[in-house]
């Protein structure tokens, strides 16, 4: 049984990602952004999951969280996210990066990227910019951290364009699928599993953009935010 954090999880992939963990008996921490939000997370609160609060557009509330939670996980699944508005960068990209900064690392650690990714700009001045460039932020941290933490088994998740509150009901690809792959690299110990620094969609390694993998831009990303959060990867 791992113990498991899976962010922004009222909903969408994450809810997916934490009730199928919980029906494999792992021990999983859930998260809402607000109390209000929590009520959703009742069903799993009532099959033994803990229910954790943060509001990730808030760096406080974000460094309460990490506070609140001193002891290692086995894993941590860096599910929430929002698509538009002016809290793209605290929530896709500060949230994680302060989470992965300020708790201990955990053994293995899944960053959710998208497809998008694909269009972002790699040119980090200041933490601002689209979607796209949030998770083209998003997918090299999780590179990063792979490169500078080879016990950690750090990755990134495509999963696909599907049918949440994000994607819309229209979204084409299977949301079974888009939650697997998360599920799977956080607990597999099958040897494709057992792999840090890829980015992954449907089980299957993909290359991502190619600044992902480019040190320079890893290394001016991660001074970025550390510049705009005062707090550096330990």
């Amino acid at each position: 049984m791992s113990r498991i954090l899976v962010t922004g999880s009222t909903d969408g992939l994450g809810r997916a990602a934490a009730d199928s963990l919980l029906t494999l008996g792992h021990d999983v921490v859930v998260h809402a952004r607000n109390p209000s939000r929590a009520t959703a997370l009742d069903p799993l609160a009532d099959r033994g999951a803990r229910v954790v609060v943060a509001d990730f557009a808030r760096r406080d509330e974000v460094e309460h969280l990490a506070a609140e939670l001193p002891e290692p996980f086995d894993a941590v699944i860096h599910n929430a996210g929002v698509y538009t508005g002016p809290d793209i960068m605290p929530v896709n990209v500060i949230a994680p990066y302060l989470l992965t900064a300020l708790m201990p690392l955990p053994q293995r650690l899944v960053y959710l990227s998208s497809g998008s990714h694909y269009s972002g700009r790699p040119k980090p001045s200041g933490v601002v910019g689209s979607y796209a460039d949030s998770k083209l932020f998003v997918t090299t941290l999780a590179a990063a951290v792979a490169r500078l933490y080879p016990d950690v088994l750090s990755n990134a998740v495509d999963p696909g364009w599907v049918p949440t509150k994000m994607g819309g009901p229209g979204a084409p690809d299977d949301l079974e699928l888009g939650h697997r792959t998360q599920e799977w690299l956080v607990t597999s110990e099958e040897p494709r599993a057992l792999v840090s620094g890829a980015y992954w969609y449907h089980q299957q390694m993909r290359a991502p953009h190619e600044a992902v993998n480019d040190e320079e831009f890893q290394e001016r990303l991660l001074r970025t935010l550390a510049e705009e959060t005062g707090v550096s990867l330990p």
